[in-house]
């Protein structure tokens, strides 16, 4: 259950040599997570890939995926101190733990980081990331610890799954649980509006970031017309992001064509950073299910 192998092929550079982690549960439901970034790049049930990976890629151990399920941690967006959305999701994770199956018939692993010259070289504090993942016959679990484990500094981070779903057309996408939030509009100069409509649609470059929402939301005409629920624990904010026309074409590793096979929504701490003083502990999950 534990591979390694090239990425997914990419259009614009050589596959670098990387390691994969597939999750098999068996009645063709797995789960692969490519250990640069330990960004899940595959989530199928029942052979039907729920995940958009772009076509645009790219596998080099460097630059983050586009696609899947990249992890954002410690800084959400633009970073004065090192890439956009933190080093999580462009560094090596270790495996932990390796795919083994539990009484119930699910299979866990487990992942984790902690700072070495790198990280220290662009947030310099002593930490550990834990990722557990459980699959299910038609869930996906992500448990995050984030551990200061320091004696001395107290530190602030951001923390999202930045979860790219695959859809056949995100116009017809409805995403429950927002009426009501207040929202900072990326693209409207961070202004910030409140949502009155009781379904969200996506009909134009969108991204948002809604604050206080509530645990779940359940979006409606993913693959094969099915319905995704999405609970969240600690994780306060929702980020809807499509790239639409303009944006999709400004965007490198991205097909000027995919854009409406494509819907993100990410459970994330944005807004407000957390604060964990030393010796302490945050814990966030996240559910994922095919309704």
């Amino acid at each position: 259950m534990y591979s390694s192998g090239s990425g997914s092929g990419s259009s614009n550079m050589a596959a670098a040599p990387t390691s994969v982690v597939v999750l098999d549960r068996g009645n063709n439901t797995t789960c692969t997570i490519n250990l640069h970034g330990a960004t899940v790049v595959s989530w199928r049930v029942n052979n039907q890939e729920q995940l958009f990976v772009s076509k645009q890629a790219v596998f080099d151990g460097k630059k983050a995926i586009r696609g899947g399920i990249p992890f954002v941690f410690p800084q959400f967006g633009s970073w004065n101190y090192g890439p956009q959305h933190g080093f999580a999701r462009v560094i090596r994770w270790h495996v932990e733990k390796s795919p083994e199956r539990l009484p119930s018939g699910d299979i866990e692993a487990m992942f984790c980081i902690v700072d070495n010259e790198v990280t220290r070289s662009m947030w310099n504090f002593p930490f550990r990331l834990s990722y557990r993942l459980i699959l299910r016959e038609k869930e996906l679990h992500f448990n995050i610890g984030v551990y200061n484990v320091g004696k001395e500094a107290t530190f602030s981070f951001n923390l999202l799954l930045h979860t790219y779903f695959k859809v056949p057309d995100v116009r017809r996408c409805q995403i429950t649980g927002l009426q009501g939030c207040t929202f900072v509009d990326k693209t409207r100069d961070g202004a910030m509006y409140q949502e009155v409509r009781d379904v969200v649609t996506v009909n134009e470059y969108t991204d948002r970031v809604y604050q206080n929402t509530p645990q779940e939301h359940i979006i409606t005409n993913v693959v094969s017309n099915r319905k995704m629920r999405i609970q969240k624990y600690n994780f306060p904010d929702t980020v809807v992001w499509n790239p639409w026309v303009e944006k999709a074409r400004e965007i490198q590793d991205f097909g000027d064509d995919e854009y409406p096979n494509m819907i993100c929504v990410e459970a994330g701490h944005v807004s407000a950073p957390v604060i964990l003083l030393p010796g302490t502990a945050f814990e966030a999950s996240e559910i994922l299910q095919v309704m």
